[in-house]
């Protein structure tokens, strides 16, 4: 009985050291909205708040898309790098695909209905 409590004890105490180092983590992050360009293709990168992979999959998913040549997000700094096409789309219609699937991002703010469906952990603290 001693060891299946202390079982529980220890995985709640991991699982509340894990929150905790997920909101340090949020508190250290840096707003980022840059763009550079070489004829004709540009390279974007910018704040996108999510959580985990399951977000980082809906996000470049969201992003498979004519003009978008690739799109990598990464989950500890909450950055994404898209490299695209910007004569056949633009960084605002690419910011609006990644809020229209309930992501936040330095521009706009996700779709609440979307946000709302996501599963429970990638549901961020908004801003």
């Amino acid at each position: 009985m001693k060891t299946k409590y202390a079982i529980i004890g220890g995985l709640i105490f991991i699982f509340l050291m894990s929150c905790e180092s997920t909101s340090s983590t949020e508190n250290k992050l840096k707003i980022v909205n840059k763009t550079l360009v070489n004829n004709g293709i540009s390279t974007s990168t910018f704040t996108v708040w999510g959580n985990c992979g399951m977000c980082e999959e809906t996000i470049e998913n969201s992003l498979k898309m004519k003009g978008v040549k690739s799109s990598d997000w990464n989950s500890d700094t909450k950055i994404i790098k898209i490299t695209y096409d910007s004569s056949k789309i633009t960084l605002d219609q690419i910011e609006k695909k990644i809020a229209s699937v309930g992501y936040d991002n330095v521009k706009y703010k996700g779709d609440d209905k979307a946000y709302s469906s996501l599963h429970e952990c990638c549901q961020y603290d908004r801003k």
